[in-house]
């Protein structure tokens, strides 16, 4: 199956469509940023996978899938509607025995290794549960222009379950942190795409600093219920707030090292940005890019569905999650007219720290026609998700731009 970007189609689709914009045509047009292309009304039909309620599909070597940001509406989000992000090929299923499944602890910076059965994690160290939000660091990729290469993610590579598990900070200084630690790191029991079982398919981690945070967890469960299969059954790292790679999935080792870990995907391009801004298709040395660490500030509609139809004087609710990597956001606001005027939302507070905010707003259109509600988050520092894509990068990570649906206004 292949996951290269098709610009064209998209653009093809949306002229075919423009006739079920009415006679009206687009409300506020005046205001489209050069070279943008308004959605239209056209409802995609996904893929289906087993267990994974209406995913859509990017990729299925290995496999890989998206949730329709609709589908998205949840506070907390079920298991069978949480993004699928694999490297390798998971470890058969039918040899899973979660009763047997070992985790071990080393590196050159833990003083006492150690090996700890799901079960010994549970009777030895504190269980918590807390909601936290997972996105994929190449979230928001299919806009890039010039296209990369890469899952073509649209928006739903993103998800805010409630983990059970234990802190990954408690089992490490159980076992003994040296003083020259610098990095956790994680290895997994999926394997290599080529078969070749001295390669593994991702090995990366976070700094100590994140590890120890209260939010970092290693999680057998997931909204009460054990692991799904693709979403790393039995167990799991989860690292709230960065990109979803930290939080490997079929744990059987984390390392504590006195470097920057070096494994599988932590080093050359893979989930690393340009240490500053470049020209759009330009290459970019190895040394010039940084390590992704905390995620963007970003927002989600998730209600209603893009390509609705909505009744002249009617008020028309719209909802959805906003989030910003290890901060708080602290404002959403919601434009009709391509982002020449904001109204804000009405914006909760985080279960827990690293969890989406819940945001809702209703509004009025002003006249019959094609619209697009568009939602823009504001960090707890003060940054803001821009309105267009932005800045490029050779691998299409970290893409906040506001996210948009389709509404058309009927008499």
């Amino acid at each position: 199956m292949s996951d290269r970007p098709d610009r064209d189609v998209s653009r093809r689709r949306f002229l075919q469509s423009a006739t079920a914009l009415g006679a009206a045509g687009i409300v506020f047009g005046e205001h489209l940023p050069p070279g943008y292309v308004p959605l239209g009304i056209e409802p995609q039909d996904p893929e289906r996978i087993p267990g994974k309620d209406d995913l859509t599909v990017l990729g299925d070597r290995p496999l890989n899938a998206e949730t329709p940001a609709h589908l998205l509406d949840d506070e907390v989000t079920p298991a069978s509607r949480l993004f699928v992000r694999n490297n390798g090929n998971p470890p058969p299923a039918d040899g899973i025995d979660p009763a047997s499944w070992t985790l071990s602890l080393g590196g050159e910076s833990l003083l006492r290794p150690a090996s700890f059965t799901v079960a010994a994690l549970r009777e030895q160290f504190e269980t918590v549960s807390l909601q936290l939000t997972i996105e994929c660091g190449g979230n928001g990729r299919s806009e890039f222009n010039p296209p990369v290469t890469g899952n073509q993610w649209t928006v739903g590579a993103v998800g805010c379950p409630r983990w059970t598990g234990v802190r990954l900070r408690d089992v490490l200084e159980h076992c003994g942190i040296a003083d020259d630690a610098v990095y956790v790191a994680y290895h997994a029991a999926d394997t290599h795409l080529s078969g070749d079982p001295a390669k593994e398919p991702i090995s990366r981690g976070v700094p100590i600093a994140k590890a120890l945070e209260a939010e970092s967890l290693i999680a057998w469960a997931i909204n009460d219920e054990p692991l799904p299969w693709h979403n790393g059954h039995p167990l799991r790292l989860v690292i709230g707030g960065w990109p979803a790679s930290t939080s490997g999935k079929w744990l059987t080792r984390v390392d504590v090292r006195d470097r920057v870990h070096d494994g599988a995907k932590m080093t050359g391009s893979s989930y690393r940005v340009p240490k500053v801004p470049v020209q759009p298709g330009s290459e970019v040395p190895d040394e010039d890019m940084a390590i992704i660490e905390s995620m963007p500030v970003k927002s989600l509609v998730t209600f209603p569905r893009s390509g609705v139809t909505q009744p002249l004087g009617e008020e028309f609710e719209v909802r959805g999650h906003a989030w910003a990597g290890d901060l708080e956001v602290a404002e959403l606001h919601v434009s009709i007219d391509f982002g020449a005027n904001w109204q804000p939302a009405e914006l909760r507070r985080p279960v827990n720290r690293l969890a989406w905010q819940r945001w809702r707003h209703r509004l009025r259109f002003p006249q019959v026609g094609y619209y697009e509600v568009w939602a823009r988050a504001v960090d707890s520092q003060g940054r803001s998700q821009p309105m267009v894509v932005p800045g490029w990068n050779p691998k299409g990570y970290l893409n906040n731009a506001c996210h948009r649906i389709a509404v058309q206004v009927t008499d």
